[in-house]
């Protein structure tokens, strides 16, 4: 799953998550521990450019790497798969090479993320307030993905097949003070509370030398659309895997969650895609009933389909050392929703206790942006800049808009040319009528929806980080999250948070 040559210099080859920078798990062999750190530091000193690990690169960024791989200078139409990712490795071992060269791709990483409040929640008389609480969390993933190219394999030309199977674990701290819009930690939830959860499972044709990409199988469809490999630079789930917005609906398979699908993808140009879809909607894709393990293949639960569309321009600036993604996309699904403010005559819900407004279909639109605006010494450093919004229908939606911004500078300390500086933040805007629903129960005293204890406005999510490559396969991550107004509420007092994000790519 590793794009083509021209990527490379957009985004630099890396690994994929995992956790725990703990004891040195070799002392039950009887090797010294001096002889181990010595053989860390002689791997550590070897990492060479086109290796080096950064948060680019984890278990499930494949298909956005793939998507924002515009066709190399000088592409053919000789039909044949794309490589896969190749990241670095805590330890080489020659079982992953053997593997690799008869067209087997196997990678198992785990990431780690540790968020505490370091500000008291709110307190109060609100019966809501009473379970809030200063505390910390951990939270983190197992994953195992597995490429195999057919072509190499078997001599089917341009066919490959991708698995990835995750385990999750731990719980995150934004519920403690009251915000249920967006995790502290992305990698809580969804993996169904097992030990193995099947994320996806699907075979793609690549055809005329990448000009023509076809998908089917177990899909995670915003893996393909409105994606990034660079949202996971960052823990808090309101910019990684994907801005929270895209997802505001439980319609949208999003990882870990998938359902099936079909996806083409064509280029008609070097640094131009278009690519569209179609993804049946499976009713409780995040929910433990219906996908706990990710194996329950039940076509009985479909009830509707997802038809999302998009286009990018992919442009490499300045003697191809400054690439950028400018995309545009929009999806419309098919089931039908309730309204968030009308009942089915025309009048609010609060007030009358009629049944909702239902709506046969509804939309979602986005427009997302990364420009790299400086290049450092090495070929993948420099500033990047991104930004975008993701908009909603506004009448069936909770977030009527996200937008967000951030900032990438990667190898500015000449001495520490893989390291990333990262800030980032986000803006959700809840949909006006979501607002005067809220407002109209609290004044009656009725049942609030969205776990709220106030009435639902708008929200920032901020975060500032500092991605520490220390050694082949092991990236270490402090950070610090601020939220303004937490579940979009302005009666709950911001919470200021500490953190950390591990990834460790053990084969």
């Amino acid at each position: 799953m590793q794009p083509a040559s021209s990527f490379a210099r957009s985004f630099p080859v890396t690994g994929s998550p995992v956790a725990v920078m703990g004891h040195m798990p070799y002392r039950r062999s009887g090797i010294p521990v001096a002889a181990m750190a010595a053989s860390y530091l002689l791997l550590a000193g070897n990492v060479s450019p086109a290796q080096a690990q950064v948060m680019d690169r984890d278990i499930g960024s494949a298909p956005s790497q793939l998507v924002a791989t515009p066709l190399p200078p000088n592409a053919t139409t000789q039909t044949s798969v794309p490589a896969f990712s190749h990241p670095e490795v805590v330890i080489k071992n020659p079982l992953s090479a053997w593997l690799r060269a008869r067209g087997i791709n196997l990678l198992i990483d785990n990431t780690n993320e540790f968020a505490g409040a370091i500000t008291p929640p709110t307190r109060g008389s609100n019966p809501g307030f009473v379970n809030y609480k200063q505390g910390a969390s951990n939270a983190g993933q197992y994953a195992v993905q597995l490429d195999i190219d057919w072509e190499k394999l078997a001599g089917w030309q341009g066919f490959a097949t991708h698995m990835i199977t995750v385990g999750r674990y731990g719980t995150t701290a934004n519920r403690m003070f009251g915000d249920w819009l967006n995790h502290a930690s992305e990698t809580y939830g969804g993996g169904g509370n097992v030990v193995v959860h099947l994320v996806y499972m699907y075979g793609e044709e690549t055809l005329y030398g990448g000009r023509l990409a076809i998908a089917a199988g177990r899909m995670a469809e915003i893996s393909d659309f409105a994606a990034s490999p660079l949202f996971c630079n960052f823990q808090n789930a309101s910019m990684c895997g994907r801005p929270k917005g895209i997802t505001d609906t439980n319609f949208d398979a999003g990882y870990p969650a998938s359902t099936w699908g079909f996806r083409v993808r064509g280029r008609p140009a070097q640094s131009v895609y278009i690519q569209t879809g179609l993804y049946p909607i499976e009713d409780g894709i995040y929910q433990v009933y219906q996908h706990r393990t990710g194996f329950k293949f039940n076509g009985a639960n479909i009830i509707g389909y997802a038809a999302p569309i998009e286009t990018a321009w992919e442009p490499i600036f300045g003697h191809r050392t400054l690439p950028g993604h400018y995309k545009l996309g929009a999806q419309l699904f098919s089931t039908p929703q309730s309204d968030n403010f009308l009942d089915i005559d025309g009048r609010p819900y609060a007030l009358t206790k009629a049944k909702q407004k239902t709506h046969s279909a509804s939309w979602a639109t986005w427009a997302m942006f990364d420009q790299r605006l400086l290049h450092y010494r090495d070929k993948d450093s420099g500033l990047t800049a991104l930004w975008g919004i993701t908009y909603n229908d506004p009448h069936t939606s909770l977030r009527e808009y996200v937008a967000y911004g951030a900032l990438l500078n990667r190898g500015f300390l000449r001495s520490r040319p893989f390291d990333t500086m990262g800030f980032a933040f986000t803006y959700t805007k809840i949909a006006k009528g979501v607002s005067l629903t809220e407002q109209y129960l609290m004044a009656r005293g009725g049942t609030m929806p969205n776990h709220a204890t106030g009435v639902q406005r708008g929200a920032m999510v901020m975060e500032a980080n500092y991605a520490i490559h220390i050694m082949p396969g092991i990236i270490f991550t402090p950070l610090f999250e601020y939220y303004i107004h937490p579940n979009a509420q302005n009666n709950l007092r911001n919470a200021a948070l500490l953190g950390f994000k591990s990834h460790i790519q053990i084969m």
